[in-house]
């Protein structure tokens, strides 16, 4: 039995000290040796671990108990996190523990709204070239989703916590804070996706994650509000064409389809159609096969969104048979056909 592991597995079991980079990786390696050794073998060097004044180390270790499952070491989890809110710039850099902590409360299901709270509202910042800069960006986004699940919160409460974070100076943390309002998955949460896409001003990914909680929430009779979107054929706009594509549906294919009869930017006909193709619908693919027969000016970004969809290997040896009379259109398909090694 290698060493790390014998160690790990006996009930006097210590952490090596933390004198060294050698001493670091062993510690590393120990904890990594707790995954060959029954349950009840690693609730002692967790707790041990969890209680290091390294934030890498009690990363790690919160890490396992979030892997493992451990919910009765969750007492340990919160006086980890607490302890690494002091002077948390020295303690806890990069926020690493932090962020590992609140992940596994959150996979255990931690249900005291006060600990996520914490995290959503921290911000760390830290020093770098010319300046300071924010590292707790994860934390607060990760703590926002976990909000969702404390069943003590009201829907309304819930909203009002999540509501902040929409103006996060993270764009991330924006994203994230538009998904779990997403879960919240109640008619005034859908309202107030559909505020935040009319606001627009923010990034793409942002606003996509708007267009595509509105979907989920209402359906696809969402689909004709979202539509709006398509007109200003711009980045925010293919994060709305993404989002209709997402619900897989023929109301989604056709309101792409009419969008790209009425485009007429180079770039904006290629989203659109990689938009159709991912709709997965069998009228979506004949339709693009169709601009290939044809050889009409989007037969190029057709082919391509075929090739980018994961078709099958019969689509793939349809639309081979159609570019073969034509060379322009066959070396736009073996630009794009990869073939499998």
């Amino acid at each position: 039995m290698p060493r790390a592991i014998a160690d790990a597995g006996d009930s006097s079991f210590k952490l090596p000290s933390m004198s060294g980079k050698r001493s670091f990786e062993e510690q590393i390696a120990a904890l990594d040796a707790l995954r060959q050794l029954p349950e009840e073998a690693r609730a002692g060097p967790l707790r041990k671990a969890l209680a290091h004044r390294n934030n890498f180390i009690v990363a790690k270790a919160a890490d396992l108990v979030r892997e493992f499952r451990m919910a009765p070491l969750s007492p340990e989890l919160l006086n980890a996190f607490d302890r690494f809110f002091e002077n948390p710039v020295k303690t806890d850099p990069q926020c690493w523990a932090k962020n590992a902590l609140s992940r596994a409360l959150a996979a255990l299901d931690h249900q005291e709204a006060e600990v996520f709270l914490r995290g959503m509202r921290h911000i760390q910042m830290e020093p770098v070239w010319r300046g300071s800069s924010d590292t707790a960006g994860t934390l607060r986004a990760t703590c926002a989703l976990a909000l969702v699940q404390c069943r003590s919160l009201t829907d309304a409460d819930l909203l009002t916590h999540l509501v902040e974070l929409v103006g996060d100076k993270d764009k991330s943390v924006r994203a994230e804070a538009v998904r779990a309002i997403e879960q919240v998955g109640s008619a005034p949460a859908s309202l107030l996706l559909r505020l935040r896409a009319i606001l627009g001003a923010d990034e793409p990914e942002v606003l996509g994650a708007c267009y595509s909680g509105i979907l989920r929430l209402e359906g696809l009779g969402a689909i004709p509000w979202i539509r709006r979107f398509l007109t200003t054929a711009d980045d925010s706009a293919a994060e709305a064409a993404l989002a209709i594509a997402g619900t897989h549906s023929p109301e989604g294919f056709h309101a792409l389809r009419e969008c790209f009869a009425k485009a007429d930017d180079p770039w904006w006909h290629s989203v659109l159609l990689s938009a159709i193709a991912l709709t997965r619908q069998d009228a979506a693919l004949e339709f693009l096969l169709e601009l290939v027969r044809t050889e009409s000016p989007g037969a190029e970004g057709a082919i391509e969104a075929i090739l980018r969809s994961m078709p099958s290997q019969e689509v793939i040896n349809r639309l081979e048979k159609l570019v073969a009379g034509s060379p322009r259109l066959a070396r736009v398909f073996v630009a794009h056909h990869k073939v499998p090694s």
